[in-house]
């Protein structure tokens, strides 16, 4: 059973973003740190969503 994300949250940990955004993990590892959005707090990286979410609007067509 999949568990529903919820896309209003601050901040997600790698695994939940790239779900969010349909992408590998490993793609969405690299586009947020490009991007700075990366926040790590002892072993746990989380991604700040409003900041990821201005970098992908740099790139629309």
């Amino acid at each position: 059973m999949e568990r529903k994300i919820e896309r209003n949250k601050k901040y997600v940990r790698y695994k939940e973003g790239a779900a969010l955004y349909s992408m590998g993990i490993q793609s969405f590892m690299k586009t947020a740190k490009e991007a700075h959005a990366v926040i790590k707090i002892r072993n746990i990286a989380l991604v700040n969503m409003e900041i990821l979410d201005e970098y992908l609007e740099m790139f629309r067509e």
